[in-house]
């Protein structure tokens, strides 16, 4: 009987998905995963100004790259029904269509979620008219705030690009790179050593005049820099506490060096890989890695009271769903219904002064528009 009713559920996530995954010449396909995991427990804020209208002088944007309601259902019961994430009080969901495809990828979700404006997959920072769009930072700086973006992807991904560069194509590595020293970040970490020492000499040259560049957080030379770039050894899954860490690194680094407040993104990008490779253990890892990510900014927060966090994802990978679990086991067990995107809605969950701006449901580019709109931007 438990097998009939798996096939059951899985014969109608495919037939719900096939019209989508024809769009992408992408195969459906079904395969099942479980694991268990070491219990991390989670962190619950005293909301004592969450959601009242007071003065927001800095926002954390965290984006789960493929981070949908089934990696965060996973996850949850896999740590014992908890989450940081689940854990507060504001939820919504968003909506992640392009401008020219039902099914987004990361280029064009992160452009809206970095501009404030749709655009065509596989651009970055620019419309589809092809025209330079600005990006939070740009509007931002100008004003007195430091800006910095963080990922466990290289710093060409298409999510981290999208907040400093404008390029018409998300493969366009070096053009990617080469966009960063005029960039209005003050903190970048992403990609690896290696990565940057592949990059042309003209280049690496051209971002060492303007960001102190260190291969190890400790690195006396953080004290007295005005930009940083921080690239780690590794950003793959043995890369141990780099993302949470770096989240604190990167939230201290940056009320040092600002006049009015900070923006600050931060993806935990290697969900969406996992998803996208069908390995339920490793996305659950993943996801649970990201949790400890937006603890450290939760606690941040909370501490502070004039921080905003905002949690969501750029789209669904996978067609994820959970199938079983046994919390107090740290037991889950999960399905995926494809390897690649799918046009789901993800959720959004938020903590702070101005959160409940964030619940319902709203579009990726609706989130940038109220980030600008909060810091007293304008577009």
């Amino acid at each position: 009987m438990k097998t009939r009713n798996l096939t059951l559920v899985i014969a109608a996530l495919c037939a719900s998905l096939t019209l989508s995954a024809q769009a992408q010449n992408r195969e459906i396909v079904a395969a099942a995963g479980d694991t268990y995991v070491e219990k991390q427990g989670s962190y619950t804020p005293s909301f004592r100004v969450d959601g009242k209208n007071t003065k927001v002088r800095n926002v954390i944007l965290m984006i789960g790259d493929g981070m949908g309601v089934g990696a965060v259902n996973s996850a949850m019961y896999a740590n014992g029904g908890e989450l940081t994430m689940t854990n507060l009080q504001t939820v919504g969901f968003v909506r992640t269509q392009s401008a020219d495809n039902f099914t987004t990828d990361s280029a064009a979700s992160g452009t809206a979620y970095a501009t404030g404006q749709k655009t065509n997959n596989g651009y970055l920072g620019v419309n589809p008219a092809k025209e330079r769009i600005p990006d939070i930072p740009e509007i931002l700086a100008p004003l007195g705030y430091a800006c910095g973006v963080l990922s466990t992807d290289d710093l060409n991904g298409a999510t981290p690009a999208a907040f400093f560069a404008h390029q018409t194509s998300r493969n366009a590595k070096e053009g990617i790179w080469a966009d960063l020293p005029g960039s209005s970040l003050t903190f970048a970490s992403a990609g690896t050593q290696g990565i940057f020492e592949s990059l042309p000499v003209t280049t690496q040259d051209d971002i060492r005049r303007n960001f102190t560049v260190i291969y190890d957080p400790h690195d006396p030379a953080v004290r007295d820099s005005k930009h940083l770039l921080y690239l780690p050894e590794t950003v793959t899954l043995d890369r141990g506490p780099y993302l949470p860490q770096t989240t604190e690194m990167a939230i201290n680094y940056l009320k040092e060096r600002n006049k009015k407040g900070f923006f600050l993104m931060v993806e935990g990008a290697r969900i969406d890989k996992e998803e996208h490779s069908n390995h339920f253990p490793e996305m659950v890892c993943e996801a649970l890695d990201f949790d400890k990510a937006i603890e450290a900014a939760i606690r941040f927060a909370e501490a502070d009271g004039h921080t905003l966090v905002i949690i969501s994802a750029d789209h669904e990978t996978g067609a994820t769903i959970l199938s079983k679990a046994e919390p107090e086991n740290g037991y889950a067990q999960g399905i995926f219904a494809s390897k690649g995107h799918t046009p789901m809605m993800v959720p959004l969950f938020a903590y702070g002064p101005r959160s409940r701006e964030f619940s319902g449901i709203q579009e990726n580019s609706d989130i940038a528009n109220k980030i600008i709109a909060i810091l007293g931007g304008k577009k």
